[in-house]
């Protein structure tokens, strides 16, 4: 019989915080898109522009090769 004491306000302060986290996020608009992002998985990258060789070497180049002593 104890136990309910203990119990019972700790399942009320449970369930009520779990209703006030529920309702922040409907307020602060988390579930007002529900299409989009199951959808966003299937729409393509844009391609990325091809570089020219000159560009990528000196991309690629490392920093300390640059530098004359």
């Amino acid at each position: 019989m104890s136990v309910l004491f203990i119990a019972l306000p700790l399942a009320l302060l449970l369930g009520a915080g779990g209703t006030i986290a529920c309702i922040m996020c409907i307020r602060g608009g988390q579930y007002d898109d529900l299409e989009s992002p199951a959808v966003r998985i299937l729409i393509d990258d844009e391609p990325k522009p091809k570089q020219s060789k000159a560009t990528k070497t000196a991309d690629t180049a490392h920093p300390s090769q640059d530098r004359t002593l």
